[in-house]
């Protein structure tokens, strides 16, 4: 843990002393307002959760803003959404400065993106009676597929899926009473947060398999030159330096759930 500390310590040092406009001018460039607003998504559950009754938000993506606010010398604001699609759709609006969402081509029309810290996987979740038995089979006529709006996944999948029906209901939840309902043939998402929705769906399967992998970085609304370089460093720096593996283990990760590239 010390050795983390310092070795985190000694990046940003060397990183901070690289800007060629000094670090107020970074600042600025980062945090218009004086402080850091980190959108975080609690609708991914394995990178950032909020407690239902306190509202307070934990997970990686909450203690890698903290970091950045602690490289940069900022306070930090937690900005809560519930979907990765209402964090992209607010890139324009002013509302964050930093957000943490899958890297995906369309939205990077809007934001600028860092390498990915780390990388989930694309699945789908399936009635215990379901005749798909792998990922290839989704992709047929007459299959329904439900996803959550405007997610890493939707938007891949809306590009690559030639027969099969998507289908977008506005909640999380009306996503699986729709698969318990018999409504839809199989659900898509992220492999650890299907996994623990399974449990209230007695059968249901996760398929092993995968029908992409979701690339989770951090972004920038474009117009930030100076910040995008830095955050990008940064994201390596906490990558080299074990904080994005530590962060995992501190919330309960396994290499099942993530894994750092």
């Amino acid at each position: 843990m010390v050795i983390r500390i310092l070795l985190s310590a000694l990046t940003a040092s060397a990183i901070l002393a690289q800007q060629p406009g000094g670090l107020a001018a970074l600042r600025a460039e980062f945090a218009p307002t004086g402080k850091l607003r980190a959108a975080i998504n609690h609708g991914n559950p394995v990178l950032a959760a909020r407690d239902a009754k306190t509202g307070e938000l934990r997970g990686v993506t909450v203690d890698l803003s903290r970091e950045l606010g602690r490289w940069l010398g900022l306070p930090v604001e937690l900005v809560p959404f519930d979907a990765a699609g209402k964090v992209s759709a607010a890139a324009k609006a002013g509302v964050w400065d930093i957000a943490f969402l899958a890297i995906d081509p369309e939205c990077a029309q809007e934001i600028d993106y860092t390498a990915p810290y780390v990388e989930l996987e694309g699945t789908y979740l399936v009635p215990a009676e379901s005749m798909l038995r792998n990922v290839e089979d989704a992709d047929r006529a007459g299959v329904r597929i439900a996803v959550n709006p405007k997610s890493a996944y939707d938007l891949f999948l809306s590009r690559n899926l030639k027969h099969a029906q998507i289908l977008r209901p506005a909640t999380i939840a009306e996503l699986l009473e729709l698969l318990a309902a018999g409504k839809v043939d199989a659900v898509a998402g992220v492999r650890t947060a299907l996994v623990t929705a399974s449990r209230s769906l007695p059968g249901a399967r996760v398929m092993k398999g995968r029908f992409m992998t979701i690339p989770q970085a951090a972004g920038l609304p474009k117009g930030g030159p100076q910040a995008v370089r830095f955050l990008r460093e940064f994201i390596d720096g906490v990558k080299k330096s074990g904080f994005v593996a530590a962060a995992m283990k501190r919330h309960g990760l396994t290499a099942d759930d993530a894994a750092v590239p």
